[in-house]
């Protein structure tokens, strides 16, 4: 049984806007329903106003499509319905065609822990109209969120330059799921752990975790409460110091520590939840050091984010663990990506393609047409830039090729035959088949590292950092610009 069944019942199709079933409806009344279509999900701006972004939740959407069905009781539930004139909103024969829907498109997505950028489809959907139609929302339920919070955490982790960051966000978490789901992604984005006993046991993640306030007030003093912890978690003994007076409670779990190691144990450090973190975190050292405890860690708590543990770290601070809860898990600057999802292309009954876009005013919302793909150009030592472009058209990157910027037409880079390149986008499902082995966690934790070591540093700036060339494809370009053309007049 997969994660989604032990959370939840075993299909969740109706996880979806009624707008989706009313056009599956619209598409299933005017024949439409299994015309072949082509649909991305992509993002067009970066969390956090940084430079890169980190792909996430591409293992539970293969879980979701794995299992989706509507069952009796979800048809029973659209059948009582109704449109303003009262009468049913879905006619028994499309019910009965969605009782037997099963799925069968092909699904291409870049893979877990991948640095990712603007415009670049993340995921891409190839098969019926109709379903390809469903799955946007819930698509873009979990890889819109995964991919912020494995952002978010990537960003804490940098900032951290090494130091150990564990996730402490349950508490504050968006219910179950998002709880869940925060702390997968964030120990994805480089996390050491999670105190979150069910992620851990779901996804086997190092999970962390000491005693509360209430532990130190319950017992008459403070050294009695340290005491008595080391006494139940002689092998677990971590502090929390600040109940009352800082370096005090510091003081008090030194006496404790003398008293285990009398016993055989060593205290594992102390944690800071509250003052001035960096000022008390360099008196607690002193004392840790001096009281002959230099290997007792420092974990600080306490509202951080990743600019906070800059300004910390500059100050000196003597943390070498760092607790970040509520603004990792609810990626509180910026609490959604604004992920979409549009239609690319549409098969003709001959065969023939037919290129879709949308318009806009804005510049930015203006999608991309065709069977959209992402190849990535890289040296040994950095990734160099990403082009955009259109799989049915058959580019031969052999002979090289030139991307131009979306925002700049003026603007265009060329890339030669020498340099490696990768399609990013890979296969997940074939006519509805899963063709790809989901890699373990540790793998896809590697994968982010080792993406982020050739990120140009430049775009891993927190402030104003540097736009990462990404754009179309030559002939790319030249096809949305004439379809823009169209759809305005100007031909």
């Amino acid at each position: 049984m997969n994660l989604l069944q032990q959370l939840y019942r075993p299909s969740l199709a109706m996880l979806t806007d009624l707008y989706q079933l009313t056009m599956a409806y619209g598409y299933w009344k005017h024949g439409l329903a299994e015309r072949e279509a082509a649909f991305h999900l992509f993002f067009r701006n970066h969390p956090f106003s940084g430079g890169y972004s980190i792909a996430c939740g591409l293992q539970m959407a293969i879980e979701y499509v794995e299992n989706f069905r509507f069952e009796a009781d979800d048809l029973a539930y659209l059948a009582t319905l109704r449109g303003a004139d009262a009468k049913p909103l879905f006619d028994d024969g499309f019910l009965e065609y969605l009782g037997q829907l099963k799925f069968s498109c092909d699904i291409d997505a870049i893979p877990e822990g991948t640095v990712v950028y603007p415009h670049e489809p993340l995921l891409r959907v190839r098969g019926p109209m109709l379903m390809g139609q469903l799955l946007e929302t819930p698509l873009l339920n979990i890889l819109n969120f995964q991919t912020l919070i494995a952002t978010k955490a990537a960003r804490v982790c940098q900032a951290a330059a090494g130091d150990r960051v564990v996730e402490y966000g349950l508490r504050r978490a968006q219910g179950i799921d998002g709880s869940l789901s925060a702390s997968r992604a964030a120990c994805i984005g480089g996390c050491s752990g999670t105190s979150n006993v069910l992620a851990g046991k779901l996804y086997d993640l190092p999970i962390f975790g000491t005693h509360a306030h209430s532990w130190v007030m319950t017992f008459p003093s403070e050294r009695e409460a340290f005491d008595a912890y080391a006494a139940a978690m002689p092998n677990n003994s971590l502090f929390l110091v600040d109940t009352y007076d800082t370096l005090a409670g510091v003081r008090n779990a030194v006496e404790t520590a003398r008293t285990l190691r009398a016993q055989g144990h060593e205290m594992l450090g102390i944690r800071l939840d509250s003052g001035d973190l960096a000022w008390l975190s360099i008196e607690a050292r002193k004392i840790l050091d001096d009281s002959g405890f230099p290997d007792a860690r420092i974990v600080a708590s306490n509202d951080l984010d990743e600019r906070l543990i800059v300004s910390l770290k500059l100050q000196g601070a003597r943390i070498d663990t760092w607790g970040v809860g509520t603004k990792l898990v609810t990626a509180y600057d910026q609490p959604a990506l604004g992920g979409v999802y549009k239609l690319g292309a549409i098969r003709d009954p001959d065969g023939a393609w037919q290129y879709r876009l949308k318009l806009s005013e804005q510049t930015i919302k203006v999608s991309n047409p065709g069977i959209l793909q992402v190849r990535r150009f890289e040296n040994e030592s950095e990734h160099r830039g990403d082009m955009i472009y259109n799989e049915a058209a058959s580019i031969d990157f052999a002979q090289g090729a030139t991307m131009v910027d979306p925002a700049d037409p003026n603007r265009r880079k060329r890339f030669d035959s020498h340099p490696a390149s990768s399609d990013l986008l890979v296969p997940i499902f074939r006519d509805g088949a899963k063709v790809y082995e989901a890699p373990k966690m540790e793998t896809i934790r590697q994968r982010v590292q080792q993406q982020l070591q050739k990120t140009p540093a430049a775009s891993k700036r927190f402030e104003n950092p540097h736009s990462y060339p990404v754009g179309l494809e030559l002939s790319l370009h030249e096809q949305k610009t004439s379809m823009i053309q169209a759809a305005r007049g100007q031909r």
